[in-house]
């Protein structure tokens, strides 16, 4: 028997491996070996990568690091450079980035807006000087990449600053130049008061303009987390908010009701949302006085634009680098692109879908560290297929929280699944506990299977630990059966003895076996209540010139309804009505349905 090591270079990393066997056998046969087996994982070897860049960069005995060039230093880019060094201290890593600053607080600007963060210098998670300290990661600033030579594996960059113009070589290239705000060439786009929120910067001097003391009036364009994140601070400033959007309804990836919800809340607290109206200009004189848009002129002391995000990847244009229609970067499983030796995360690259397996586009910070995480530990030798995202939110509005992930009923239409919904209102804790408040949840899941598709939340409280526990069921592929049990934390300052969580599976499990017949909110909107007898079934009459219900006052047939009358029971939030539902049926009624949601998300109109 003879035991014979052989040592594979790869960068800074090595790794020696011990082939056991009865005969000699050459270096090359075991690295076929180790080859076969990687690719029968289904991803390019990265000891054959590492045998490839060997022989790129000489003998293994030179033991040369491998550079590493990534260009972007926000989210993707600089969780990539930090994590590849704690992996390899060794890899010769080098930033591009644009700007001055990098590692910002992107997703807190709306909140320096608002004071309450208080110093600028918050948002700064790293300067250039510091993060290379703490990293060993070489940063050059205010430097623009503008050409990628694939053949010689080396980017053009010019001096935002001088115009100078420099080359940098790489064995990988990291793509990671996020997305720049969508500014429409529209009149007026110069005015003194049209502001973005993209960066720092723009956080600032919008501050700035703000304190100045003259700011009575705002116009928010788009509709969409960041936009109404800026909206809500705004208006904590004492400033008139106006949000207006293209689409349909504000924050996307909502189910129409859930958002229509959201737009009369936001009307209560003095934020009136304008959907299906297009920005056409600005209007003034040296500085914004009106808004133009679709529907008539609006006066605005400021506006800030927030309608979306384009991939900054036009220098690749002629690179080669298979791009999507988005112009977004297309990756694979491992963040590689069409060119083994780029690849691409964050804003700029486009994954997958965690649930349908189809393309995704996910610029938020979040998706960024974690892809930047994983194609650090890829490039340093180990890593792990992205499973992909969930299109996880969350955002705080004026007195109102909202979150959701996985697909809505919509898109799990789209998807081909047979998807079934319930929305409910349940307590967010004991009932009893001072600040006791709601959840409003619509919840989804696959008819067929039970499969669990996904969930939106609204509340005033915790949405996000709503949001999290599906997050884990979606990643866990669970079935409702799977949740209905859950041993999840109970006590009354955090939660309800049965989860709120857990006591939606539960309804919807009921609804799904036909022990719960319900109107859903789209129908009764639609106008399904027509052919029905509204009956008030709360605790206290609530809806006048209707019959009311007492539960616990049906003990046989109920005088003036008939057993076959078709009752649509309303209650506050539809537990109530759910008990007279079942009351009922015990009695022979055959025709009740169970308006979901009851009167706290419906707009139950009396009988005149």
């Amino acid at each position: 028997m003879f035991i014979r090591l052989y040592h594979f270079s790869y960068g800074s990393s090595s790794d020696i491996i011990a082939v056991i066997t009865g005969k000699r056998r050459a270096p090359k046969e075991a690295a076929a070996r180790i080859h076969t087996v990687e690719r029968r994982a289904g991803r390019r070897p990265v000891r054959a990568a590492a045998s490839e860049e060997m022989k790129r960069g000489g003998s293994g005995k030179e033991n040369r690091k491998v550079k590493v060039l990534i260009i972007g230093g926000v989210a993707a880019g600089t969780k990539v450079a930090a994590k590849l060094k704690r992996e390899d201290f060794g890899a010769d890593v080098t930033i591009l980035t644009m700007g001055k600053d990098i590692s910002y607080a992107g997703c807190g600007l709306p909140y320096y807006v608002g004071d309450v963060i208080r110093d600028r210098k918050q948002l700064i998670v790293n300067t250039p000087a510091s993060f290379e300290k703490l990293t060993g990661v070489r940063v050059v600033t205010e430097t623009e990449a503008v050409k990628v030579n694939r053949q010689e594996k080396t980017v053009e960059a010019v001096s935002t600053v001088t115009g100078e113009r420099s080359v940098y070589g790489y064995d990988k290239l990291v793509i990671a130049t996020g997305a720049s705000p969508i500014k429409p060439p529209l009149e007026g786009m110069d005015l003194e008061g049209v502001f973005f929120m993209r960066t720092p910067k723009d956080a600032i001097t919008l501050r700035e303009r703000i304190e100045a003391g003259d700011v009575k009036r705002a116009v928010v364009v788009g509709g969409g987390f960041i936009g109404l994140e800026v909206a809500e601070n705004l208006l904590a400033r004492g400033i008139k908010v106006s949000v207006i959007d293209m689409a349909p309804h504000v924050l996307p990836g909502f189910d129409p009701e859930m958002a229509e919800y959201v737009e009369e809340h936001l009307a209560d607290k003095g934020i009136m949302t304008f959907t299906g109206t297009r920005l056409e200009g600005f209007l003034g004189e040296g500085r914004l006085e009106k808004v133009q848009t679709s529907r008539r002129a609006m006066k605005a002391d400021l506006a800030v634009l927030s309608i979306g995000i384009r991939p900054n990847t036009g220098f690749l244009a002629d690179s080669g680098i298979e791009l999507m229609p988005n112009k977004t970067v297309k990756v694979d499983a491992y963040f590689r692109t069409s060119d083994e030796d780029i690849y691409a995360v964050g804003d700029c690259a486009t994954v997958t879908n965690r649930e349908t397996g189809q393309p995704a586009w996910s610029p938020m910070g979040s998706s960024a560290n974690i892809e930047g995480r994983l194609l650090a530990k890829t490039l340093a030798g180990g890593g792990q297929p992205y499973p992909g995202v969930l299109q996880t939110a969350v955002c705080r509005l004026p007195g109102l929280n909202a979150g959701r992930t996985g697909l809505s009923q919509e898109q799990a239409k789209a998807a081909g699944y047979d998807p079934v919904s319930v929305v409910t209102v349940v307590d967010d804790k004991a009932h009893y506990y001072p600040g006791a408040g709601n959840f409003i949840v619509k919840m989804t899941a696959d008819r067929a299977t039970g499969k669990f598709l996904g969930i939106q939340v609204l509340g005033p409280g915790a949405v996000d630990k709503m949001v999290d526990i599906a997050v884990t069921a979606l990643t866990l592929k669970a079935s409702l059966a799977d949740l209905e049990n859950m041993d999840l934390a109970y006590a009354p300052p955090f939660s309800t003895a049965i989860h709120p969580f857990v006591h939606t599976v539960n309804i919807l499990l009921n609804k799904m076996s036909g022990a719960f017949e319900t109107m859903t909110p789209e129908e009764f909107a639609a106008g399904a209540a027509g052919e029905y007898q509204i009956v008030d079934a709360a605790v206290q009459p609530s809806l006048k010139n209707v019959p009311y219900l007492d539960l616990t006052k049906i003990d046989g047939p109920v005088d003036g309804f008939a057993r076959d009358a078709k009752l649509l029971l309303v209650c506050t939030k539809g537990k109530r009505a759910y008990m007279v539902q079942n009351r009922l049926k015990y009695f022979g009624y055959t025709n009740t349905k169970v308006l979901e949601g009851g009167a706290t998300f419906n707009r139950v109109e009396d009988d005149e």
